[in-house]
């Protein structure tokens, strides 16, 4: 998955410098080569180990085990937090399940829809004009859905399975979606909860969706939409907490 790349609507369709200079650019390599060992220490800087996608993949091995202990320490906590507080103790706003749904805290169930996207298929020739890029489905298209969905009226959503919350943000690293410190590859799932029929109108309405299944006629990606009585939004396990912050319009 590619973050830089736009789609847009379619039709997708010297002399050398003297011996001074050749000094300077000699000089300039040897300082490269001599920098480039010493940064490798004897190992290969193009491993598998220098591979950023296979390098966050590792890392969110570690993130899934450490997010599961942390769930774990939380469960025992809340526990024992009820167990220490006197009768009559003002009660945590999220246990209302009304507000405990709104905040991701509490699973829902309900109807809804199931939207899947999906690159290109990887075997036979390469359609006419089309880009690497033009082949694989993008940050902005998934963000597109999400954001059509919460405009359809959505109670609860999640992608991959995972709880999208207040502080829940897409990212791609090279060719994976990032969320939440897991990673994915596609198809990618996402699942709302609500009224099927607003929640289609829509992602009919789109603009967004639009140019992507431009993209989805043109190139092959795919764009699946199903209805379901009965989705399942898991609650969130990670921390609600905020850690950083900025007012809208203000300076990095």
């Amino acid at each position: 998955m590619g973050h830089r790349a736009r789609r847009t609507p379619r039709p997708l369709a010297r002399a050398a410098a003297g011996r001074v200079g050749v000094a300077l650019v000699l000089a300039a390599g040897g300082l490269l080569f001599a920098t480039s060992a010493q940064t490798s220490q004897g190992t290969d800087l193009r491993s598998d180990t220098a591979d950023l996608p296979s390098l966050v993949r590792e890392r969110s091995q570690v993130v899934q085990a450490r997010s599961a202990q942390v769930a774990a320490l939380r469960a025992e906590v809340d526990r024992l937090s009820r167990a220490a507080s006197p009768a009559g103790t003002q009660p945590d706003p999220l246990d209302d399940p009304a507000l405990g749904a709104a905040a991701g805290t509490t699973a829902v169930q309900g109807p809804g829809l199931r939207v899947t996207l999906d690159d290109a298929p990887r075997t036979g020739p390469r359609p006419v004009g089309a880009a690497p890029d033009d082949l694989v489905v993008h940050q902005q298209d998934v963000e597109g859905v999400v954001n059509a969905l919460w405009a359809g009226g959505a109670e609860a959503m999640t992608i991959m399975d995972q709880r999208i919350v207040s502080t829940s943000a897409v990212r791609c690293v090279g060719n994976v979606l990032v969320l939440q410190g897991r990673t994915y590859s596609p198809p990618y799932a996402i699942a709302a909860i609500g009224d099927p029929a607003r929640l289609q109108a829509a992602l009919d309405a789109s603009a967004q969706i639009a140019v992507y299944r431009e993209y989805v006629q043109a190139y092959g990606l795919g764009y699946d939409v199903a209805a379901s009585d009965d989705l399942v939004a898991g609650a969130y396990d990670g921390s609600l907490t905020l850690e950083h912050a900025r007012v809208d319009g203000a300076g990095a």
